[in-house]
């Protein structure tokens, strides 16, 4: 069973979660800046602001950053480079592999390709690995 940790403001995420949960059944707990967490996971966040890590994921981090095994981020083409940049400098500043990014609240092929990622490719804590970084 894999836990998603994820953070939403728009309702995106929270759209990308619901059928990432529906299909596999996995665990999602929306975040807040108090929570701790026990079961290791991988944390799924935006990008806000024109390439800023959210405030609320970014608290979280300090508190759980040890049993965080990936990052993914929602984001907008339209913002260009900083398309989902969120992931890109949570995993530089927390050392965190960079599994996906998907547009908005993702397409069906993001979702499967996102489930795919985490059940194949990185399913285990071997934190630091850099097999994910295929973003």
């Amino acid at each position: 069973m894999s836990y998603l940790y994820y953070d939403s403001k728009t309702g995106n995420v929270q759209r990308f979660i619901d059928k990432v949960v529906q299909i596999t059944g996995w665990t999602a707990i929306r975040i807040d800046n108090t929570i701790r967490i026990e079961e290791p996971g991988h944390l799924i966040t935006f990008t806000t602001n024109f390439g800023q890590i959210p405030a609320v994921s970014d608290e979280f981090l300090v508190n759980n950053v040890a049993k965080i095994y990936s990052v993914t981020s929602s984001g907008n083409r339209n913002w260009g480079r900083n398309f989902g940049v969120a992931a890109d400098k949570i995993s530089a500043t927390y050392e965190i592999p960079l599994a996906f990014k998907f547009e908005l609240s993702g397409t069906m092929e993001d979702i499967n390709q996102f489930i795919d990622i985490i059940k194949n490719q990185y399913y285990d804590s071997k934190r630091g690995s850099k097999k994910l970084d295929i973003a």
